[in-house]
């Protein structure tokens, strides 16, 4: 399939689920509608990194674009100055030693979750790391709602037993 026609697949397959994620953030029609259109545009650019237009890799990398696309424009649109200083003073009680322990548990974590199957990485990842419903993850990898619910339990019993063994 030539590259133009790929991104138009993309396009028309992932514009709707893109537009979802990126109004759960911003909670504006219009605003959604920009957001998506950014991303396409940084999609478009970074479009080589696609190898296959149905992979659930594929779907990762769209929902983190639109995503941060949103979360750009959320923070742009809302640039006011705070008024509880609050968050400067959370600031200088920050714990070096604890900053570092969560970084290292996110990595191991990271870690497992490489180690597992690709069907059961897949809805792990769309479910926890995009907060997608059943449902939508269903339709994504063209499923039945009850196998996501039976390949997130099997993906949390491997985590867990494989957590168990490091720890050991």
């Amino acid at each position: 399939m030539p590259e133009q026609n790929t991104f138009e697949f993309v396009y028309e397959k992932y514009k709707r689920l893109m537009w979802r994620k990126a109004f759960d953030i911003l909670k504006d029609y219009g605003l959604a509608e920009d957001a998506v259109s950014e991303a396409f545009i940084r999609v478009y650019r970074n479009f080589h990194r696609i190898d296959d237009p149905s992979a659930p890799q594929t779907i990762s990398f769209l929902l983190t674009i639109v995503k941060n696309t949103a979360i750009n424009i959320y923070h742009k649109r809302n640039k006011v100055l705070p008024t509880d200083f609050s968050e400067f003073e959370q600031a200088d009680s920050f714990d070096m030693e604890e900053a570092v322990a969560t970084q290292d548990e996110a990595r191991r974590a990271g870690a497992l979750i490489e180690r597992l199957g690709e069907s059961e990485r897949a809805v792990f990842v769309l479910k926890y790391a995009h907060d997608l419903a059943h449902k939508e993850i269903g339709k994504i990898l063209n499923i039945t709602e009850n196998n996501v619910n039976v390949r997130l339990h099997r993906a949390k019993k491997k985590l867990a037993e494989m957590a168990k063994e490091v720890r050991q």
